[in-house]
């Protein structure tokens, strides 16, 4: 069945670029983590610098082995200078309706 995951960020307005690059250097090893069927970035047209990442995931604990990973991995650790506020992380699953 899966589930959906909505990770937000909200970018200090300098460091824009330097997060995209950052994501695009990394988002790759997210792809191909197990259980992750994919995953797109938004920009929010009305506030620059807030980007949601909209992945599909096996299950929850699939996503959370992933984030366990990159907490460890210090990545979280680099992003967190250059974000305004913490991130938001919401689950989602499908509704039969």
């Amino acid at each position: 069945m899966g589930v959906a995951i909505l990770l937000e960020m909200h970018i200090k307005p300098e460091c824009i670029e330097d997060v995209k690059a950052f994501m695009k250097d990394n988002l790759g090893d997210t792809r191909s983590y197990e259980g992750c069927r994919g995953l797109d970035v938004y920009d929010n047209m009305d506030e620059t610098g807030n980007l949601v990442i909209y992945e599909r995931w096996d299950s929850r604990p699939h996503y959370e082995r992933y984030f366990a990973w990159r907490t460890d991995s210090g990545a979280l650790d680099r992003m967190a200078p250059m974000l305004r506020k913490p991130l938001s992380i919401r689950y989602f699953e499908p509704v039969d309706v």
